[in-house]
């Protein structure tokens, strides 16, 4: 899945007090985007036409080009201070979505300006991968997934407890910041900023989980990279830890709330099934829609015995690879490659996403 450029979405901005714009310019070179300035004539029915999002100055309300202007979702009238009540009147006559008062209501509007970016650029997709049991192989398909989506992939270490994913790319000596350096990350972060400050194996960027013992990763710092991946246009594996003896961890149903394919690796034993069951089947459980992939032991359980046992139809299965064990040990990447059981489920699960491979 390979990454293109994409056009800078550029907001419009109409507004002849020269104030005001110097504030709305200052937010926006904040949120990361160059305005197009308009006052009249074919820029401003272009630009109004065509823009992710429309900031109105309370002085252009009166003007009789905005006024004449169809009607468009994405419409904010912005004044400093308090808008007297004929503006009031005129932003509701121009169909705007809210008034924003500067300086009181600029971290609304630096919110509203970056939903509108993320809105007209390609978002990256979201596997979350996870283990009905200890040893279930989730981690190992992550990593699997995320060298199969192609160069620019991000695969997000979540189990505090899992040794961390770059050992299974043999990345533990690869330069880069890990969680201890990124548990921080609050908000809005660059995803180019974040890739390039990550280990890479393969094309793939992991961050990965600390081999010491240190504090568990914050929900918020887990949703801050996710999100600046995806909004990167970058598709995004995360390894989601099992349940505990407390239940199922805040990150994981922010993870899995996010995710476009949620996945269970269930191995074909009585037990693990029941366990997927009360993964699935728990009150308001996030894995209530997971899809199931059945890793296949001897003597194990069918494909059929084990969706009916879990309630959950099962996606993939994945047969038993002789190497996979031994490439871990010497930590060397799992094998993808089509006739490789892990390749050729992670194809499975990427034709069923959309994503396809690179």
């Amino acid at each position: 899945m390979p990454l293109e450029a994409l056009p800078v979405p550029r907001p419009l901005v109409v507004s002849t007090d020269e104030d005001l714009l110097d504030e709305v310019l200052r937010l926006l070179a904040a949120a990361g985007c160059e305005p197009e300035l308009a006052r009249g004539g074919p820029a401003l029915r272009r630009g109004h036409r065509d823009a992710p999002l429309v900031l109105l100055g309370a002085d252009a309300l009166g003007g009789a080009q905005v006024r004449e202007l169809p009607r468009r979702p994405g419409v904010v009238v912005v004044t400093r201070g308090q808008l007297p009540a004929p503006e009031w009147a005129a932003a509701v006559e121009v169909g705007a979505e809210r008034v924003v008062a500067l300086p009181d209501d600029e971290a609304w509007l630096l919110a509203r300006v970056a939903d509108a970016l993320r809105g007209t650029a390609e978002r990256g997709r979201v596997l979350a991968v996870g283990g009905a049991c200890g040893g279930a192989g989730a981690s190992t398909l992550a990593t699997a997934l995320a060298l199969t989506a192609g160069p620019g992939s991000v695969l997000v270490d979540a189990d505090r407890w899992g040794g961390g994913l770059d050992l299974l790319l043999g990345a533990e000596r690869t330069d880069g910041v890990r969680w201890p350096e990124l548990g921080g990350l609050r908000g809005r972060v660059a995803g180019d900023a974040l890739r390039a400050a990550l280990p890479e194996v393969s094309g793939v960027h992991v961050v990965s989980a600390s081999r010491t013992d240190g504090p568990p990763v914050p929900e918020e710092a887990v949703r801050a990279v996710v999100a600046a991946a995806r909004d990167d246009g970058c598709p995004v594996v995360v390894d989601l830890p099992r349940p505990g003896t407390d239940g199922i961890c805040g990150t994981t149903h922010a993870v899995l709330a996010e995710a476009d394919l949620a996945l269970l690796v269930v191995p074909a034993r009585l037990r693990a099934a029941t366990a997927a069951r009360l993964m699935v089947a728990a009150e308001r459980s996030p894995w209530a829609d997971a899809q199931l992939v059945l890793r296949r032991v001897p003597g194990g359980l069918l494909a059929d015995e084990v969706a009916d046992a879990v309630g959950r139809p099962v996606l993939a299965e994945l047969a038993h690879d002789r190497s996979a064990v031994a490439r871990g040990e010497r930590g060397e990447p799992p094998g993808v490659t089509p006739r490789a059981p892990l390749g050729a489920v992670a194809r499975v699960v990427l034709d069923r996403l959309g994503g396809g491979r690179a």
